[in-house]
């Protein structure tokens, strides 16, 4: 019997499920709440918590952890056709399936970050639960912040590598499959991460802490991307093409080449504008144009690392063996 198809579709051919805009911000949101639980934990680790006195960000950042994992994994929710399939999900272990790892490592940072979020609130802020069992709760986990935080510290790391280990793990498309992929998409989060915490903070001396910590960040990414074209590029044939329409600006691929475009200028624009941010006096209130543009270039960040999800996990369904 001799089977014709016909059929195309713009991804995928013959037509299978496509992994759209939901996945992508899964996948941003999930390494963004992973970077910034890193993120939380060295400000409340660092120097015995010397960072962490008299800045807000201290009990605000860890309470945005659950809630930006939470819509994470709403919009992975949402892309599922049989949605009540995630019960059954959670009745087996699969030790061999990234994919059963991620979601498992889910189910254990949720209530973790939370758990640390409550332990990190002050008396003052206790308020803000409505519920008294959980403002006793609050209270009775704070003598456990220190295990806690390192407890969220790994889950961060793990959770930020495993938003590119799904990918990579799919053998049978190779712009997904390699092993930088999780390297990157892990320094991508801590970026993000940094970013948001910029924009979260109050005092300067923290502002200009995750500032330099930003920095190294941008210059990892920018040294990881490269590698992990070329090593595309050297690879087999497959894999080569795969990397083809982030270097074309043909109409099919003018969304993949303008968006490394962008990335390619965003990403060292708001290096420099942290290197000169650094280098300025901070010693009294920053000025508004100073806020201004150190905002900036942590809106900047963002939208690298958000383009980088959503380009990487549209192009990953074009490659293709053939």
């Amino acid at each position: 019997m001799e089977l014709t198809v016909t059929g195309v579709n713009a991804l995928t051919s013959p037509h299978l499920h496509i992994w759209d805009w939901r996945v992508s911000l899964y996948l941003f949101l999930g390494g963004l709440s992973a970077g910034l639980a890193v993120m939380t934990t060295i400000l409340h680790l660092r120097k015995g918590g010397a960072l962490v006195k008299g800045e807000p960000a201290g009990y605000i950042a860890p309470l945005l952890v659950p809630v930006i994992l939470g819509i994470g994994m709403f919009f992975i929710f949402l892309d599922l056709d049989r949605k009540l399939n995630v019960y059954w999900f959670y009745l087996t272990i699969q030790p061999l399936s990234p994919m059963s790892w991620g979601s498992w490592g889910l189910l254990v940072f949720f209530p973790v970050s939370g758990l640390f979020a409550l332990a990190s609130l002050p008396d003052d802020k206790l308020s803000w639960l409505m519920v008294e069992p959980l403002k006793n709760l609050a209270v009775a986990t704070r003598v456990y912040l220190f295990p806690l935080a390192i407890i969220n510290f790994a889950m961060g790391i793990f959770i930020g590598i495993y938003t590119g280990v799904l990918l990579s793990s799919f053998v049978a498309r190779p712009l997904w499959n390699s092993a930088i992929l999780p390297v990157l998409f892990l320094t991508s989060a801590l970026s993000v991460g940094a970013a948001l915490m910029i924009m979260i903070a109050r005092t300067n001396k923290v502002r200009l802490w995750f500032t330099k910590m930003d920095i190294w960040m941008i210059l990892a990414e920018m040294v990881i991307l490269p590698l992990f074209f070329y090593g595309q590029f050297t690879s087999s044939g497959a894999h080569r093409q795969s990397i083809m329409p982030f270097f074309s600006l043909s109409h099919e691929y003018s969304f993949y080449g303008f968006s490394m475009l962008v990335l390619f200028v965003i990403l060292p624009i708001a290096l420099v504008m942290k290197m000169l941010e650094i280098k300025e006096d901070h010693e009294g209130e920053l000025t508004s144009q100073a806020l201004a543009k150190m905002r900036l270039s942590a809106c900047l960040v963002l939208l690298g690392g958000l383009i980088i999800r959503l380009t990487f996990v549209y192009a990953g369904q074009l490659s293709k063996f053939t």
